[in-house]
């Protein structure tokens, strides 16, 4: 379970009742001991500093139902981190609510939606009420920047449609009811049509989503993703891309694969690093096709991966 699950917040009353009144509460935020979650709701510092995005929208979350009178129900890009889902690319630092009725009432760091909610709209995440993942993927992908709500839709249809395979038809059941839902809504029901229609659970991380937008803003035809290549020992090995249309495998490369001590699997980065190239060597020598490497540095725009890209000789077959 996420940090952002487990850390103590602590409401004004609760520190007043052990002693801590105003004087020492602005001591305590002076000293970086203690930091604002919201007015009046309070963690300490030292476990916010481990936070990821999501993990900092999971604990405004909790801050705003710790001093809620009713229970919310947390909508969009929080109800997103509340199932796990990434979210990529957000500056903006409000909590989301759905209510019904025509006038929502402001609420400091709140964004509360008007919409109607069905009993299947609304599930329960550690405690909190949050929108049903795929009412929550059609909002997103209705309101939401490109990238983040195909990043959103891609881990939504892995997380119901990847087991030990993907399995395509639960995918498109999931892209299907979203649409549905969207379809019901007076604003961005085109651009939830195209998110969904473009989002492919099979990308294991956000960075591979940006990529296939980047890939498609560049006019490379849609990629084949986790492309299976038979190892040398029996084993199988997945590639990110199968670019068909210029007959080349892309891959990318988050830092994590070599930093982070989980992802290597007790190997050290040396022992990492051999097999790595072993691996693509084998790749580039059974498939006959070049296997070009890019990271997070040239996912930034699409002219970004390109210029990568043409290091490799890989150009769009109609920009030739």
């Amino acid at each position: 379970m996420s940090l952002a699950w487990t850390v103590e917040l602590f409401r004004r009353d609760d520190l007043a009742d052990v002693g801590i009144g105003a004087v020492p509460l602005r001591r305590l935020l002076a000293a970086n001991e203690l930091t604002v979650v919201r007015p009046g709701v309070y963690l300490r510092q030292n476990a916010a500093s481990a936070f990821t995005v999501e993990d900092r929208i999971i604990v405004r979350a909790r801050a705003v139902a710790l001093v809620s009178h009713r229970p919310p129900v947390f909508s969009h890009l929080t109800a997103a981190a509340l199932h796990g889902l990434p979210v990529y690319g957000v500056r903006d630092r409000s909590v989301h609510t759905i209510v019904p009725g025509s006038r929502p009432r402001a609420s400091q760091g709140v964004v509360r939606h008007r919409g109607a909610l069905d009993e299947g709209d609304i599930v329960e995440r550690v405690g909190l009420r949050c929108t049903s993942l795929v009412r929550t993927v059609a909002d997103v992908a209705r309101t939401s920047e490109r990238e983040t709500s195909v990043c959103v839709a891609d881990a939504a249809l892995r997380l119901v449609a990847m087991s030990r395979t993907y399995d395509a038809d639960r995918a498109q059941e999931l892209r299907a009811a979203a649409a549905g839902i969207a379809r019901g809504s007076a604003h961005g029901i085109w651009r939830a049509e195209r998110v969904l229609e473009f989002a492919d659970g099979r990308a294991q991380l956000p960075g591979e989503s940006i990529s296939r937008i980047r890939l498609a803003q560049l006019g490379f035809a849609r990629p084949d993703l986790q492309v299976r290549v038979a190892g040398p020992h029996g084993q199988d090995f997945f590639v990110d891309f199968g670019l068909d249309d210029v007959h080349a495998l892309g891959e990318f490369d988050g830092l994590g694969k070599y930093t982070n001590p989980d992802l290597r699997s007790g190997r050290d980065l040396e022992r990492t690093l051999l097999e790595e190239k072993a691996r693509e060597d084998w790749i580039r020598g059974t498939t006959g096709r070049p296997l070009a490497r890019w990271g997070w540095d040239h996912i930034g725009s699409a002219q970004s991966l390109g210029t990568r890209l043409a290091a490799f000789g890989l150009v769009p077959p109609r920009s030739r």
